[in-house]
């Protein structure tokens, strides 16, 4: 009998296998598919406070908005998990690079080249997960705002699911860049990963003090008059 073969896909995986594998020396799952994994909790926990709001008359007002929110969140979330593998196969091909012949110099122009096209491939993906976290956190403002005030919670938790993922793409967009002789790719890369670092952390920073002054402690009654 053969041994079984590992998933092809991460998301196919337990909680413990995945944990685990991330857990081990190799080199994938790494902190890229980390970030997409968290950011497909993020996105996934926004889409529960809609799903949590939608049908209640309360909240009838606000329910096209919620179930747009709910459908971005859904697609945000499959996605996340499909850039968790593409992550980790882009490590595979920066790692292929490195492992390419250099003893003559038309090997190691070649090889010079391959590992650059590898470089900017292993860029481009946490970039992708990074843009996925400022939309879910954009639409979980939104979400808080006006949907279920009993399930902000976990509207607020998943933008803050989505923070921490967007700064971990950053650090894998950021120490790629390190290695590029394309400075400018580098410098415009660099410029990109700080706008969306920014726009995902004000947003994030909206919803904290959306919530804290949703759960403000309320202020004792006016004693009567002459107590």
């Amino acid at each position: 009998m053969t041994a079984a073969q590992p998933s092809a896909r991460f998301a196919d995986l337990t909680l413990e296998a995945f944990s685990a594998r991330l857990a081990s020396a190799s080199p994938t799952p790494g902190g890229g598919t980390g970030a997409a994994v968290t950011g497909a909790l993020g996105a996934a926990l926004v889409r529960m406070l809609c799903e949590l709001t939608l049908g209640k008359p309360k909240y009838a007002p606000h329910e096209r908005l919620l179930q747009a929110i709910s459908d971005t969140c859904e697609e945000a979330r499959v996605d996340f998990l499909r850039l968790a593998d593409e992550d980790a196969r882009a490590y595979d091909r920066v790692s292929a690079a490195y492992k390419a012949p250099k003893a003559t110099p038309a090997e190691q122009a070649a090889r010079d080249a391959a590992i650059e096209t590898a470089l900017k491939g292993a860029c481009e993906i946490p970039l992708q997960v990074m843009e996925r976290c400022v939309e879910v956190i954009g639409v979980a403002k939104n979400a808080v705002q006006v949907g279920n005030k009993n399930a902000a919670s976990d509207g607020a938790a998943g933008a803050a699911l989505c923070r921490a993922a967007l700064q971990v793409a950053a650090y894998n967009v950021k120490i790629n860049l390190v290695a590029l002789k394309d400075l400018r790719f580098a410098k415009d890369t660099r410029t990109r990963v700080d706008e969306m670092a920014y726009m995902g952390t004000a947003a994030a920073q909206e919803i904290d003090s959306l919530v804290n002054d949703m759960w403000a402690p309320k202020p004792p009654p006016p004693r009567p008059a002459g107590a």
